[in-house]
């Protein structure tokens, strides 16, 4: 039975480090404030004068899971990319980063999930090398959130989240009759709670879809209620856990390290909290990068293997809650 294998991982963050007490600089904030409502410490941001992309952060974090997999570009069948901060409006991230990997015709697939990014790319992944569509794909998660972010005092409490990265794997597709590779998944949406988490503009329903009236009522930056978020996701998580738990025939203790969405570390917490799980087991890394939104779980995945938190044999539940609203979470398991 072919099984979905994870042959390579790797992460990227920009140079640029944002601490807490430099975003006092733009807004009304302080360290303790940001700390006490969402754990974050820092974020990476591309430098001020911009003029890098989400695919030149997802090809530097390819390259690196390229070569612990061990393969060339060239092995790849089919790149997915997760993002909602593509370097320009349209086309996607996908095909410009297969161009700069020096490919000609591999196809490419960009998701727009956001904070859900690498469920629904990592359980269409493995949706593909199921039907044997593709047999090695490149899954990237990346994000440039700090240019479109409102850094005032209006905009606080979303702009001090979000931070820029990448993370990539490389999947493959594997014959064996072991219990490893993805195990279940499962995937779900609520269309009706779009606008709990949302960037309106710029809207093709709109004319024109971008005004200067809309530029001063500041509809082109992202919003959100974070207290519904907030509740919903820790309500969401742990049935989505429990769900794909069942889905897979194994229990919370089968689990060695679960790896959710860095949204807020007060979510993570709650959500251990709720599921009567230990802190040790649910990992977190948003303190040092913020919501990297698609790329927070790879990145975290990467560290956590860096780490020796996981390794030959570990079970993983990777989870995620994030505008859609969608949500969702998928079992891996790393082979012997």
């Amino acid at each position: 039975m072919k099984k979905t294998i994870i042959k390579g991982t790797g992460r990227y963050v920009p140079p640029r480090i944002v601490k807490n007490d430099d975003l006092s600089q733009w807004m009304d904030t302080s360290d303790e404030w940001i700390r006490q409502r969402t754990g974050i410490e820092q974020r990476h941001w591309i430098p001020e004068n911009g003029g890098i992309g989400s695919s030149d952060l997802g090809l530097e974090a390819a390259r690196i899971a390229l070569k612990r997999a061990e393969w060339s570009p060239e092995d790849i069948d089919l790149i997915i990319f997760g993002t909602l901060s593509p370097d320009i409006y349209f086309p996607g991230s996908g095909c410009i980063l297969q161009h700069k990997l020096g490919l000609k015709t591999t196809p490419a697939l960009d998701i727009r999930q956001q904070c859900t990014g690498f469920i629904y790319g990592l359980t269409t992944a493995d949706a593909f090398i199921q039907s044997g569509h593709a047999n090695r794909i490149l899954l990237v998660g990346a994000e440039v959130h700090s240019t479109a972010l409102d850094i005032s005092t209006r905009g606080r409490h979303v702009s001090v989240i979000f931070g820029d990265g990448a993370g990539a794997a490389c999947l493959e597709g594997v014959e064996t009759e072991e219990s490893v590779g993805v195990l279940a998944s499962v995937l779900h949406a609520q269309g009706e709670l779009s606008n709990a988490l949302m960037m309106e503009l710029p809207s093709h329903k709109m004319s024109p879809f971008l005004s200067k009236e809309m530029l001063k009522e500041s509809r082109h930056y992202p919003v959100m209620d974070g207290r519904l978020v907030f509740k919903i996701a820790v309500k969401r998580l742990s049935h989505v856990t429990k769900e794909v738990l069942q889905k897979a025939n194994l229990s919370l203790d089968d689990v060695d390290l679960f790896i959710p969405h860095q949204a807020n570390l007060r979510i993570n917490e709650a959500f251990a909290n709720l599921m009567n799980v230990s802190p040790e087991k649910v990992f977190n890394n948003i303190q040092r990068y913020g919501n990297t939104t698609a790329a927070s779980i790879p990145i975290a995945l990467d560290e956590a293997l860096e780490k020796n938190r996981i390794g030959k044999g570990s079970t993983v539940v990777f989870l995620a809650l994030g505008a859609g609203l969608t949500w969702g979470a998928v079992i891996y398991r790393f082979a012997e």
